[in-house]
This record gives structure tokens, C-alpha cells and sequence, in this order.
């Protein structure tokens, strides 16, 4: 069975636009999101995949200037743009990871999709975002099935559905088997992805840190009960409603 990680990414966000470029310890933000995902033993390839906007030239010429795959597609159909690079990777199981996660956990990656591997072909879906959220906001994993994926993608017309990739899924725990993996303690609390200038305020400060991106989660737990007035810095954000 052939994973394939799909990471999307594109300049035009909302509230932080550039986000994905900006520098986090002299690196790209996404380049610390592929370097970490690299390091997931359960991954055979990893695609960034951005949309055909013009103004995302920039993230198609930077994967060029790294090596890295690269796919583009719809900005608003990002379900068709998922569908679209897992058929072009001749993927079996699709992983996604979304570029705003500069602390994605290769550890919680491959316990993810170990769990999807160990239970297919009688699952569709193993995420430890849904039902239930106990990991800190930023270590978002899902594992779906190519099969779940195309039905979704030939299926489902509705904007949101096509908008946020596995949403249908999640949604419709009674048509699609799901499992979700989780945490033995609560960390949702916690916000470790970048959507605001506070979130990257909070990142910067980890990456300052450790200078690196060789840390693990764990050892941003342990940085954080040495300096727990960290987590004052984006506590107050709301996350997008869905």
C-alpha cells in the first residue's frame, strides 16, 4: 500500500497571509513542515499541493528549488485538489497535513497512520482530530482510504464539503468507518498551529528555542511547563469556525 502525504498550501490566507513562507528560525515555515513530515517512517511520498493562482508560483518554484513534489488545483475545490495529486502519486492512502502545522509530530504521524495500516482494509478513516480532539491544535493528522476519498470526491457537491477535504467523512461517522486515536491526556487547550500573528509569535518563540526543527513534541511539553507563560501569547485566539 502506497501513503502519500498530501501537504496543502497556499499564500492567500485570511488572517496571516504568507504564512507558510514566513521564516521560522531562518527556515520556511514550510519547509519545516516537510523536513518534520520527512522524518515519518509510515510515509512513501510527500506532495505539497498549492493552487494554480498565479501568486502561488512562489510555493510551486520554492518545492522546485528543494527537490520537493509539488501538484496544483482549485483553491476553493480542495477536495478535487487532494483527488487530483493522490491519483497523479498512484496513492493507496491519502495523509493529510496542512501547511500551518510548522510543529507537525513525525512520532503522532506514524502512530496515525499505523492505526489506519493495522485495521484496513475494514476502516476508511483514522484521524486524532475527530470525534474527539486530544492533542494539542497543530499536530492534525488523518489517514483516509483512496477508496472513501474518491467516493467523496465523485459524490459530494456541496461548497463546504469540497472546501475542507475529510469534513463529509467526519461528519457521517454512520457511513464511513472511522477510528480516532488519542492522547491519554487532554491537550486540545493547547494551540500549536499558525492562523494569527499571536500563533506566530507562540511558533517563532518554540523555534527560537530550540534553534532547530529536530525537537520533538515531547520536548516542546517540557519547554513549555519551564515556560508556561508561553501559551499566554495565542491563548486568547478562537479557531475558525467550520
Amino acid at each position: 500500500m502506497k501513503v502519500v502525504a498530501i501537504i496543502q498550501a497556499r499564500l492567500g490566507s485570511t488572517r496571516l497571509p504568507g504564512k507558510v513562507l514566513v521564516l521560522l528560525a531562518g527556515e520556511p515555515a514550510l519547509a519545516r513542515v516537510v523536513r518534520r513530515l520527512a522524518r515519518a517512517r509510515t510515509l512513501d511520498e510527500i506532495v505539497v499541493a498549492t493552487t494554480t493562482r498565479p501568486a502561488d508560483d512562489e510555493i510551486e518554484s520554492f518545492c522546485d528549488e528543494r527537490g520537493w513534489l509539488c501538484s496544483r488545483g482549485s483553491e476553493d475545490d480542495v477536495l478535487d485538489r487532494y483527488y487530483q495529486a493522490a491519483i497523479a502519486r498512484e496513492a493507496d492512502v491519502v495523509v493529510r497535513i496542512t501547511s500551518d502545522c510548522p510543529l507537525i509530530e513525525p512520532i503522532v504521524v506514524d502512530r496515525v497512520v499505523g492505526e489506519f495500516l493495522a485495521r484496513y482494509p475494514e476502516i476508511d478513516y483514522v484521524s486524532n482530530v475527530a470525534p474527539q480532539r486530544t492533542y494539542p491544535r497543530g499536530l492534525d493528522t488523518e489517514a483516509v482510504s483512496m477508496e472513501a476519498l474518491r467516493r467523496v470526491w465523485a459524490e459530494i457537491r456541496d461548497a463546504e464539503y469540497r472546501e475542507h477535504v475529510t469534513l463529509y467523512i467526519r461528519r457521517h461517522a454512520e457511513t464511513f468507518r472511522i477510528h480516532n486515536v488519542t492522547n491519554e491526556t487532554d491537550l486540545s487547550g493547547m494551540r500549536w498551529t499558525v492562523d494569527t500573528p499571536e500563533d506566530l509569535a507562540f511558533v517563532r518563540r518554540i523555534y527560537d528555542h530550540f534553534g532547530n526543527d529536530t525537537f520533538s513534541w515531547q520536548d516542546v511539553l517540557a519547554a513549555l511547563e519551564q515556560h508556561p507563560e508561553w501559551l499566554d501569547i495565542n491563548r486568547h485566539v478562537q479557531h475558525k469556525k467550520v
